[in-house]
């Protein structure tokens, strides 16, 4: 997948280049006929470099050559620099314009990749993730442990802020160390209680780092896989895209068909992305026993061998920010 969209990078850039260039060539044929002269002096900067490139056939003394000739060009260039200003154009009215002056729109910058290419990865892997827009709002910076109350669950046996604190800083750890952690999550709980919001702060760390990350509701996923299996005009490789991206999240796991078609196609990929050490995030409404019971036990195993549970318990998060929220004025 990363080549795929490295290619398109890269072919972009060219695209970028021969823009620049032809633009380039019509600011100089709209000088050239108003001012002849400044077609004269490229003219003759053109003769030297030629003169500069074949002088070590003449016999002559290089070094003075050389210097004599690049102080020659600079004479030059200071004469059309002043007819441009003279005629209030820029004086480099007639160079280059890249949009990136550090990589020239090369995409590189002494055989590493530019800052200007890194981020255009980076948006790429936001658009294809389908959570460029969400994570505007659902990301760390926004996460608000002071929601979750502090009175201790009887049946937990600890309090549901406490309780988030532990999986927020679990999932601090597990972002930052994502290249050496061999291990999945699942976050299993009611609706309302930060679980799609918390796998959302994880893919946004991921992706500002370069990390290709698919969100996908779990029901919108095996309709993709479905179509992609039986549709000959489709895609295959995104197959592959969604079996191979550093991260997969799967949301609303169990509000997919209930049906043997699922459950195999669900399979496979869990399965599949484990044989490949790919990490997941899977939320669910379900509770631990609740997931034992709906799905197969080969699902059931791959999850509690690879995915290291957290449930989550208290208060519906949504609806008392819905509470909070000034009242319009009537």
């Amino acid at each position: 997948m990363k080549n795929k969209y490295i290619n398109e990078i890269l072919y972009e850039y060219e695209r970028l280049q021969e823009n620049a260039k032809q633009k380039q060539k019509q600011r100089q044929e709209e000088i050239y006929k108003k001012f002849p002269e400044i077609n004269h002096i490229d003219e003759k900067i053109k003769d030297i470099g030629f003169d500069i490139a074949s002088s070590i056939f003449k016999g002559i003394n290089i070094e003075s050559y050389l210097e004599e000739q690049k102080q020659a060009i600079t004479d030059l260039r200071i004469e059309k620099a002043e007819i441009l200003a003279a005629n209030n154009f820029p004086v480099d009215y007639l160079d280059i314009k890249f949009i990136c002056s550090k990589c020239k729109d090369t995409g590189y910058v002494l055989n590493e990749k530019c800052s200007c290419f890194r981020q255009r990865l980076i948006d790429r892997y936001y658009q294809q993730s389908n959570l460029k827009e969400v994570l505007k709002r659902e990301n760390f910076d926004n996460f608000q442990i002071n929601y979750y109350s502090n009175t201790i669950d009887k049946d937990q046996g600890l309090s549901p802020r406490k309780n988030m604190e532990e999986i927020v800083n679990y999932c601090i750890g597990f972002y930052k160390g994502f290249d050496e952690v061999n291990e999945s999550l699942l976050f299993s709980g009611s609706s309302g209680l930060g679980k799609t919001f918390l796998s959302n702060c994880i893919a946004k760390e991921l992706l500002d780092k370069g990390k290709v990350v698919i969100y996908q509701t779990s029901s919108n996923l095996i309709d993709i896989i479905r179509n992609l299996r039986f549709d000959e005009s489709s895609d295959k490789n995104q197959i592959e895209e969604i079996l191979s991206c550093d991260l997969l999240v799967i949301d609303d796991l169990g509000t997919e068909p209930n049906t043997s078609y699922s459950h195999s196609e669900l399979f496979n990929i869990i399965n599949a992305r484990i044989l490949k050490n790919k990490k997941m995030i899977m939320s669910t409404n379900l509770s631990i026993m609740d997931l034992h019971n709906y799905y197969p036990e080969r699902i059931t195993s791959r999850i509690y061998g690879h995915f290291k549970i957290f449930e989550f318990f208290g208060e519906d998060i949504r609806i008392k920010k819905t509470l909070k929220k000034p009242k319009a004025q009537a």
